[in-house]
């Protein structure tokens, strides 16, 4: 059975945390990796934290009829993350309870935001703080969404890993408490099929059942920018391995990155939630 590892954040580089089933399958199509992997949250890196206290953020609850804020859902009227490469403190956040995401503090509902993403835990980088409520990007379409959700009933941890991949020179950089712990050659997407530039997120750690070029899938919280579904899938951005190593250092994917397996090593060991930026 695959397993999923729960790791601390702020043990984050030490060895991993205990072993716990992992019970949900999940079914994904990623935009640049070329299968249908079809399989279970290995989830490696949910982070741990403790929950947050204090007073319930005001704002009326969410009606039912409003999309989720999953891979597969598009979320109207959220407010655009501007800043493609602005560096936070780490905060991460895990909703122990479905919550109400809003346009503005105390404003529209816009989506709920689900306790799991792809059979993982849900966490999403805290990216903007007012009183009680928390600014976090969102893993649905358009890209660059994000939405405020209240304070209260979240679990908090912190992340001291960012990832950064440079599209003009096709490199991937892994950075912990901004020092950098690894750099690669990597293959992006192709000139019609392009790696969306922004700020996202590690959204789960997928091992597929299936036999596919990479043991463990990285999904994003960003989609191809040209690819509205792919295969049947929603066109998820991910970080992925891949066999053959010609393919590093050139433009070759539908919109993925694929990375070399020392680099998958290391990636498949950050906490989820942690800001990927995509540049160049």
């Amino acid at each position: 059975m695959a397993t999923r590892i729960v790791r601390d954040p702020r043990r984050a580089g030490r060895s991993a945390g205990g072993l716990v089933p992992a019970a949900t399958a999940a079914l994904l199509l990623l935009g640049g990796c070329g299968t249908t992997p079809a399989g279970t949250a290995s989830g490696g890196t949910a982070p741990t934290g403790t929950a947050t206290g204090g007073q319930t953020a005001p704002g009326a609850p969410a009606p039912a009829r409003i999309p989720q804020a999953t891979t597969f859902g598009t979320v109207s009227g959220a407010p655009r993350d501007a800043s493609s490469d602005g560096a936070t403190d780490g905060l991460v956040v895990h909703p122990e309870r479905a919550v109400p995401v809003f346009d503005r503090p105390g404003g529209r509902p816009v989506a709920t935001l689900p306790t799991e993403q792809l059979g993982a835990p849900t966490w999403v980088p805290v990216v903007e703080s007012s009183g009680g409520w928390r600014r976090v990007l969102l893993p649905s379409r358009p890209n660059g969404s994000s939405g405020w959700i209240p304070g209260d009933g979240l679990r908090a941890a912190h992340t001291p890993y960012t990832v950064r991949v440079d599209l003009a020179h096709r490199r991937l950089t892994l950075f912990r408490s901004a020092k950098e712990t690894g750099r690669w050659t990597v293959a992006i997407g192709g000139a019609k099929t392009p790696t969306p530039p922004g700020r996202t997120f590690l959204m789960a750690t997928l091992a597929p059942a299936k036999r596919t070029p990479s043991p463990i899938v990285l999904p994003l919280g960003t989609h191809s920018a040209t690819l509205d579904t792919f295969g049947g899938g929603p066109g998820t951005v991910a970080l992925h391995g891949w066999p053959d190593a010609s393919v590093f250092g050139k433009a070759v994917t539908h919109g993925c990155v694929r990375v070399p397996e020392d680099a998958l090593r290391a990636l498949s060991r950050v906490p989820l939630g942690s800001l990927v930026f995509i540049t160049g």
